[in-house]
Formats: C-alpha cells, sequence, structure tokens
C-alpha cells in the first residue's frame, strides 16, 4: 500500500454519483437516506443520480424528489448504456473535488459514505472499503454471487500483489485528481468497478481500506449479469496488469 503524504487543502464539495436503470422503488429511500447523512454532518454536497435508460418511471420520480431533496441533481444518460457508461456520465458531470459511487437500490450505507469523505479528508487519494475484513459486513447476499466474488477477489489481490479483497465493489471513494488522472475509461460495464480503484493503485495514488456494510435490495432486480463479466473482467484486469508491468510508469502521478 502506498505511504501517505502531506495532508492536501481540505475537501470543500462531495459528490455522491449514483447510476440508475430502472430504479423507480428503490430511489426514493436511497435518495432521502443519503441526504439526510449528508446534511446530519454538515457535508456540502451533491447527489448525481444518472438515469441510464430506465424504461420505468425512474426520471419522473427523481424531478419528483427534487421538491424535497435540494441537492438532487439528476442527469439523463442520453448515449450508449451500460452500468459503466452511467458511472462515466456522472462523473463528467459532477461538481465535487471528491466522489462516491454508490447503487441506486440502498444496498450501500450513506454512514460509510460519510466515513470515506473523512479519510479522503485526511489526506488520503481514494477510499475503499471492504465488506470483508473486521467490520465489515453482508446481509442477505445470494450464495452463489458470494462464491464467485470471492474467487474474482481472490485472483486479482494475487495478480496484482495488493492486500485489497474486495476490488470489485463499486462502492469506493476518490478525489477529483485521481478520477481525471484515472481517464480514459474504458470499462462500459460493471468491469469499471475493478478499472477505477486498479488504475488508482497501479498509477500510484494513496489509498486506505476500510469495513463497510452491504445488504440486498429490498425492490426491483439485481443488473449485474455474472455470466455475461467474467470475460470483460478479465480484459480490464489484463489491460490495467499489462500498464503495471509494462508502462514504466508513464501514467504514474505526478
Amino acid at each position: 500500500m502506498a505511504s501517505k503524504v502531506p495532508i492536501p487543502a481540505p475537501l470543500k464539495f462531495y459528490s455522491i454519483v449514483i447510476p440508475a436503470h430502472n430504479e423507480e422503488e428503490s430511489l426514493p429511500s436511497t435518495v432521502r437516506d443519503i441526504h439526510a447523512a449528508m446534511v446530519s454532518e454538515n457535508i456540502p454536497h451533491e447527489i448525481v443520480v444518472v438515469d441510464d435508460g430506465s424504461r420505468d418511471r425512474t426520471w419522473a420520480v427523481l424531478q419528483e424528489l427534487k421538491l424535497t431533496v435540494p441537492t438532487l441533481a439528476p442527469v439523463q444518460n442520453k448515449g450508449s448504456h451500460g452500468f459503466g457508461r452511467a458511472v462515466t456520465c456522472g462523473l463528467k458531470h459532477m461538481k465535487g473535488d471528491a466522489c462516491t459511487i454508490m447503487m441506486a437500490d440502498a444496498s450501500d450505507s450513506p454512514t460509510d459514505a460519510v466515513h470515506y469523505w473523512r479519510l479522503l479528508n485526511e489526506g488520503w487519494d481514494c477510499a475503499f472499503g471492504s465488506r470483508f475484513v473486521k467490520g465489515g459486513k453482508v446481509i442477505d447476499y445470494p450464495r452463489v454471487k458470494l462464491f464467485v466474488n470471492r474467487v474474482a477477489n481472490f485472483f486479482v489481490r494475487i495478480g496484482f500483489n495488493i492486500p485489497l479483497n474486495d476490488t470489485t465493489n463499486a462502492f469506493k471513494a476518490y478525489r477529483r485528481t485521481v478520477i481525471e488522472g484515472c481517464r480514459p475509461f474504458l470499462s462500459p460495464h460493471f468491469n469499471l468497478t475493478v478499472e477505477i480503484p486498479l488504475k488508482a493503485i497501479v498509477r500510484g495514488y494513496t489509498w486506505t481500506v476500510t469495513p463497510i456494510s452491504w445488504q440486498n435490495r429490498k425492490h426491483g432486480v439485481p443488473k449485474l449479469k455474472i455470466s455475461e463479466m467474467g470475460s470483460r473482467y478479465f480484459f480490464i484486469c489484463a489491460y490495467v496488469w499489462l500498464e503495471k508491468y509494462f508502462s514504466r510508469g508513464d501514467y504514474r502521478k505526478t
């Protein structure tokens, strides 16, 4: 793990980026809970929810939520769709000097997002949560998905020789400098969840790991299709692995 550097200037604004595809049922509680957590801690923020080609009332629900959640900043992804493209769209529109990526289904804890903000303000470039370290917690995790998750993360950890054991989880936080330093993003789908943190690590940004919690969605259906993602995860891991060992540090943080 990279060593800490002198603490930079305090962060001023936090962007919470949430991709959403057909999430009309989940979004009201997700957005309100995040807003309440940020307000209670006096964190200047925006909640950037990206409607990724939804066919239900997701966009209408977001317009209704704006009436009671003043920090909500909904965006429509008018280009090609996919989880990675939606997140990239949200990162393009964010105004903050730091961000976190959260899921629309309320599986991620707003309290953990607050903790991420504090860690970034301690001077870290990245805050990576893990559900599988002491203090971490998962609730109602599907067994097959859990098995595949642990196998995939084991190979990522061994391949990159890093102690992080939950790389595939999207819920992580970054300074804007990291996001800009890791562009361009190649992953159109869920493989973006590994592209950003692995690029950040390989390019020399500082990072720390903290326990987080996760709970299964209460509404809607999961968007991740495990059968479709194997080759996509392999491709992006191989791409960043080649950068790590063969780029001669051309892309490292300066």
